[in-house]
């Protein structure tokens, strides 16, 4: 998203780009490093690199998107501009690394929206259950400028943080070490992990489990003590972190389609001439396109693991978690402007069905 801050707002003033590079030398950033360097991720021979900061491995649909983008920005500036890819937090966890491009030290990053809210709860409508159906609704609704636009542009007069658009983390189910599960009726009494949010929280307990905030490092072997009886996450987390071998029951609940945001530096943007902004507005768009495509290869390689690794995939009646699930988003909506976003989402959806 390209569109330029009102004339009347005020530009913080800041140093240059080469003493913010040299207040983080623990991180590897430097100037040099940046045009030249040839590790992975890193676009090289170009004139001027983005710093972008990511959580995930370098296998992860994210980082290989990422690597495109920085690819695509410099044919289509024609070597004026590039990107590098720091990925496992190399530059800090994500709510340190927000600061970081806010300040303008870091150029990008990719930030849950959990942590968005942390800055504006106006972001919350998108992240609650019910809001999206499928990652085809979300990618809709993403690329919506009329009604994203003036949310995603939000954060710019006062953190210099513009909101580029976003990466799906793909549908969310629960998955245990009991089944099948059909109905609210069959989670009562299973001790499910969650992430430490009041929405998951009450999700949980609505689809009828017993909810425990655990770090998500810890669910493995806390499956494997009998500490939890299951867990909830997409399809390729449910693989890479091998938690079938202990709860080989995915429920196909869809509670939620998780989202990160990907966010840039506003006054680094407006470094560039007009030509190079357009180019760079272009890059994304397409790599928004890349990543929806990995990431629904990697989803389609990871249930043909599960099957291989003897899963259970339980599809239950939509009617049995549906109406909670939804229930539990319209809970949440804190303000008529919340409201207002969150029904305008989900009307989307309902166009969508309606042409199909």
């Amino acid at each position: 998203m390209t569109s330029t801050p009102s004339p009347t707002t005020r530009r913080r003033a800041r140093p240059r780009r080469r003493d913010l590079l040299r207040g983080i030398p623990a991180l590897g950033l430097g100037a040099a490093a940046l045009a030249g360097c040839s590790q992975a991720g890193a676009t090289t021979d170009v004139e001027n690199v983005l710093s972008v900061s990511l959580n995930q491995a370098e296998d992860h649909p994210s980082f290989l998107a990422l690597t495109y983008f920085g690819e695509q920005l410099a044919e289509r500036t024609e070597g004026r501009w590039g990107a590098r890819i720091y990925a496992n937090e190399a530059l800090g966890a994500q709510q340190e690394v927000m600061q970081l491009v806010s300040d303008g030290s870091v150029d990008l990053a990719v930030i849950s929206s959990t942590q968005v809210e942390n800055l504006s709860m106006a972001f919350r409508p998108l992240n609650l259950p019910g809001a999206f159906e499928d990652i085809e609704h979300q990618t809709a609704v993403l690329n919506d400028e009329s009604l994203v636009g003036e949310l995603f542009s939000s954060l710019e007069a006062e953190r210099r943080l513009r909101v580029l658009g976003g990466f799906t983390q793909g549908s969310r189910h629960v998955y245990t070490d009991r089944g099948p599960i059909e109905g609210p009726e069959d989670l009562a009494g299973l001790k499910i992990r969650v992430q430490e949010s009041d929405v998951f929280m009450e999700l949980t307990r609505a689809l009828g489990g017993s909810p425990t905030p655990m770090a998500y490092g810890e669910v493995y072997t806390a499956l494997q003590a009998g500490v939890l009886n299951g867990a909830e996450n997409n399809e390729v987390s449910y693989v890479t972190q091998r938690h079938y071998e202990i709860a080989p029951h995915f429920t196909l609940t869809n509670h939620l389609v998780g989202l990160d945001y990907v966010m840039a530096n506003v006054d680094r943007i407006e470094d560039m001439d007009a030509q190079d902004q357009d180019a760079f507005a272009q890059a994304f768009t397409a790599t928004q396109e890349e990543f929806v495509r990995l990431w629904s290869q990697e989803t389609e390689a990871s249930t043909e693991q599960m099957i291989d690794q003897g899963v259970e995939i339980h599809e239950p009646d939509p009617e049995a978690f549906t109406p909670l699930i939804e229930d539990v988003g319209r809970a949440f909506l804190q303000s008529p402007e919340d409201e207002a976003l969150y029904e305008a989402v989900r009307a989307v959806a309902e166009t969508r069905g309606g042409e199909g």
